[in-house]
């Protein structure tokens, strides 16, 4: 295994089975889990109604690729385009949310015939040549090699940077004066805007409503397109909508749309929304070897019945709401903590120097352990790793999100008392 493959803890878990929010470890200690296979697991560990579907189509067909016709494929193509808002939308499924937002960018550049791409400041949408170039966030940009020509905007972190201080209105207004400035500099016509309504491995954090409504504005003046990243904001888990660029539609819905993650429940499944024009642009022919994988399409098709028939993404809004407040009550009074952000079973906790407002990963780091030990998992992300990634499996109830917070709370003051003095 490389180097780079990095690994959770001083001692490495080994996670052997789960069920509902809970997985359990090679000695047998049960976790509650507040992280689900980073924002994959995204009902429920072992929900019997996936495991039934995988194990009923695993007893038919596994494999066939996207050469020949599946009837899951087809039908969970029909209900995502549906859902996903695009007008005369057609669908193309991945294997993961990199290979998605490759997708969405191979389309949109060709659509557009221009290697120019606007990206948030702060975002990460992939680890493949294409979406690391396009990826805004220094941890997780191992070359500067690319090849599209990136521009970078401000508006995907509220509470930071050189707008932090302004109301809602009137750092929506800067952020679009820096658009129009940025604009300015391109050398042509570009190709599309890529931008996270919630940006996860960032932190999970988020403009105000209606920021990305307000840049379409003037990216419609020329014709460039919009592309949603939903791989991890996608499916109601943000509570207040189905999908993350809702809470930005005043003026439509997005060009392009990219999933992946939680649709899968744990399967490898990513894909594409898009306009009939756009996706129907490439001059050649493309396939994907494991896109539309009979198995996975199955336990995507089950998934997301379950969610729709359980109101999943109004669970996410209650139980979700109950939680963040549980949190912020707890940083209140801790000077480790700089914010408590989020929406929905989306929520961020952002550690700071004692004292100051610089990011601590250190802190991050005592936290993650403290809450390891204390039976809870949860996640790093954020500027320099120093932001604890909330994101429980959307069937969390009451009782396990006040139990969760009351871990966390206790992790969080053990680390307060440890942090060594500098």
């Amino acid at each position: 295994m490389p180097s780079w493959l990095s690994l959770y803890y001083d001692r490495p878990l080994e996670l052997t089975h789960g069920e509902g929010r809970h997985v359990w470890d090679a000695d047998g200690t049960r976790y509650l889990d507040f992280f689900g296979g980073i924002l994959t697991t995204m009902t429920a560990h072992a929900l019997p109604e996936v495991t039934k579907a995988i194990s009923e189509q695993a007893g038919r067909i596994l494999h066939s690729s996207t050469l020949y016709l599946s009837r899951p494929m087809v039908e969970l193509a029909e209900r995502i385009a549906a859902l996903s808002g695009i007008p005369d939308a057609r669908v193309f499924f991945t294997t993961s949310g990199t290979e998605a937002n490759d997708t969405a960018l191979l389309l949109a550049t060709t659509h557009r015939r221009s290697n120019q791409v606007l990206a948030m400041r702060n975002s990460y949408h992939g680890r493949s040549f294409s979406t690391v170039g396009i990826t805004g966030n220094q941890s997780w940009s191992p070359t500067s090699l690319s090849p599209l020509q990136t521009l970078y905007v401000h508006g995907g972190v509220r509470s930071r940077g050189p707008f932090a201080d302004l109301d809602d209105a009137a750092y929506t207004a800067a952020c679009v004066a820096d658009l129009e400035d940025v604009l300015q500099q391109a050398a042509g016509g570009v190709a599309a805007l890529i931008a996270e309504p919630v940006q996860g491995v960032g932190g999970f954090t988020a403009p105000p409503d209606g920021l990305y409504a307000a840049f379409r504005e003037v990216l419609a003046r020329e014709g460039i397109l919009w592309i949603s990243d939903e791989v991890q904001t996608g499916w109601g888990r943000t509570g207040e909508h189905f999908w993350g660029w809702q809470a930005h539609g005043e003026n439509g819905p997005p060009d392009l749309l990219t999933f992946a993650k939680g649709i899968g429940n744990g399967m490898s499944v990513g894909g594409v929304v898009a306009r009939a024009e756009i996706m129907n642009c490439l001059p050649a022919n493309s396939i994907s070897t494991f896109g539309g994988s009979p198995i996975t399409m199955a336990a995507g098709l089950a998934n997301l019945t379950y969610l729709l028939e359980h109101d999943l993404q109004g669970n996410a809004r209650r139980v979700g709401g109950l939680l963040i407040e549980r949190l912020r009550a707890v940083a209140a009074g801790l000077d480790v903590v700089r914010e408590v952000r989020g929406r929905g079973l989306m929520i961020g906790v952002e550690l700071v120097r004692p004292g100051t407002d610089e990011p601590s990963p250190e802190a991050a780091t005592l936290v993650l352990e403290a809450a390891r030990e204390r039976g809870l998992l949860v996640g790093k992300g954020g500027q320099g790793g120093a932001s604890l990634r909330i994101a429980p499996p959307l069937t969390l109830t009451v009782a396990e999100a006040e139990h969760g917070a009351e871990l966390l709370a206790d992790a969080l003051r053990w680390t307060r008392r440890n942090l060594a003095p500098r």
